[in-house]
């Protein structure tokens, strides 16, 4: 018994030796074949302008209880691209608040809308951020909410430094990284479960007491405020806006063979990620009417 307990301990040490060793590298790095740009370069504020600051190298956004937080918006509207981000979140109680980096239409068709989404939900002390990763194709805000989740645990802790955080578009795939190391890629299966229509870049801070957190359960309190997000002024932006040319190719290649898809060593570091860290996937969720999701 004595000898199964201290095998139990080492491999349950081992495991975290592993872990805390990060993933496998990708071998290939999309952000370094972007050129960094300033806020101001790319982005305006969309709403709060009083919740929001820059300096020469952060922008802060926050939310209190006199406030609705506090967003922005890119300038230029996309067709595809890479869009990239570093961002360092806010330690301790910040359950029911979503810091995010997305895509959206919205404006352009509400209620009827096309989003890819980079969603942290808030957390209580000593309890992991959830990087919420998400598409909605036609049909966000309408009554008939029909995302495509996936989400995660991190292998570091994203309130002590900067991340980078990134989203790349294109016609045939959509793939979302954290510091280069790909965690999911949704491809083209059909036209119906892919969003094609031209998009902005949006960055923001709000209160999503009813579902950010344990689906709800434990609420925002502002007994903690402000709650603050904090963005690099070292943004990636790579796209195509919707008015150019239908030949342009201006973001980076997934991967390093310039074809898209993934590597061989891209592929091994992203499984690293789902066989340690995803914590769901809509695909598995036996809730779900899988009818309203055939790409599953």
């Amino acid at each position: 018994m004595e000898f199964l307990l201290s095998l139990l301990l080492f491999f349950l040490f081992y495991s975290r030796l592993i872990n805390a060793q990060g993933p496998p590298s990708p071998g290939y790095y999309p952000s370094s074949r972007v050129q960094s740009l300033g806020f101001n370069q790319g982005f305006r504020n969309l709403w709060g302008p009083q919740h929001q600051s820059l300096d020469r190298s952060t922008l802060t956004i926050w939310l209190d209880k006199n406030s609705g937080g506090s967003g922005f918006k890119s300038l230029k509207n996309y067709r595809s691209g890479y869009f990239g981000t570093y961002i360092k979140l806010q330690p301790g109680y910040t359950a029911g608040i979503i810091t995010s980096f997305y895509l959206s239409n919205n404006q352009d068709y509400p209620g009827n809308h096309d989003e890819i989404d980079i969603e942290f939900l808030g957390t209580t002390p000593n309890k992991p951020y959830t990087l919420q990763t998400n598409v909605y194709i036609r049909g966000s805000g309408d009554g008939n909410i029909i995302g495509r989740e996936m989400k995660f645990h991190l292998w570091f802790d994203p309130t002590k430094d900067y991340h980078n955080y990134a989203i790349l578009w294109d016609p045939n795939e959509i793939i979302f990284f954290v510091d280069d190391v790909p965690i999911r890629r949704y491809p083209k299966k059909n036209d119906a479960t892919f969003p094609q229509r031209p998009m902005y870049v949006y960055g923001s801070i709000w209160d999503a007491s009813s579902w950010a957190t344990e689906e709800g359960r434990i609420k925002a309190d502002y007994r903690y405020q402000p709650f603050v997000g904090k963005y690099s002024n070292n943004f990636k932006l790579a796209g195509c806006a919707a008015y150019e040319s239908p030949s342009c190719r201006r973001a980076p290649s997934s991967s390093p063979s310039g074809g898209g898809g993934l590597s061989r060593q891209q592929i091994e570091a992203m499984l690293w990620v789902h066989r340690n860290y995803k914590v769901y996937d809509y695909c598995r969720d036996p809730r779900r009417d899988h009818t309203h999701t055939p790409e599953c």
